[in-house]
């Protein structure tokens, strides 16, 4: 999946369970913590494995069930010390979404086989293309087809659900970039 198909994907998840349970749309931080939990890791896997050799696929580590049983508690512990549990859930929805969304398609007819990068380093990682990069991965690796078409349709009614929530996140960065930058008032 592409980095704003795991971008939408998390977000609406995120965004249904916040209105279902707080009755109101999600906050500027946890928000923000939210897409960025949603393309760790492949920003993890993918140049250790394409640009740097060091793993064996481009879902491997970050990608494995293994690594979220170790993260989920200690992002927690780290949240419940900053008192910001909601960043850190949020953070985990994000990741987790993440892994949920890279299953194949093909997993739901069966080929289980294309999922066992879930259980790296026990189970080898399905065999992927040789990919030079990460920019040799955006301009050869991936071909538009209907998966790809379905996270465009997927990212742009995220982006209206984030519009209709009042775009959270967005003040917030404009904000923190207008302090550090000495922009505006």
């Amino acid at each position: 999946m592409w980095p704003w198909g795991h971008l939408a994907v998390a977000y609406l998840l995120y965004t249904v369970v916040t209105h279902r349970r707080f009755g109101r749309p999600p906050r500027a931080v946890p928000a923000i913590a939210l897409a960025i939990g949603s393309q760790t890791p492949d920003l993890i896997d993918k140049p250790l494995a394409w640009n740097f050799g060091i793993l064996p696929g481009g879902r491997t580590l970050a990608h494995s069930l293994f690594v979220v049983a170790l993260l989920v508690p200690a992002v927690l512990l780290v949240a419940d010390r900053l008192e910001g549990r909601a960043i850190g859930v949020a953070f985990l929805i994000g990741y987790c979404s993440h892994l949920l969304a890279d299953v194949p398609p093909r997993v739901l007819s069966g080929e289980f086989a294309h999922a066992t990068y879930l259980l790296w380093p026990v189970l080898e990682q399905p065999p992927e293309e040789p990919v030079a990069g990460i920019l040799d991965a955006f301009l050869n690796y991936y071909e538009l087809g209907t998966y790809q078409w379905v996270q465009f349709g997927l990212f742009a009614v995220a982006v209206v659900a984030w519009y209709r929530d009042g775009m959270p996140g967005l003040e917030w960065v404009f904000d923190s970039l207008e302090r550090r930058l000495g922009i505006g008032s």
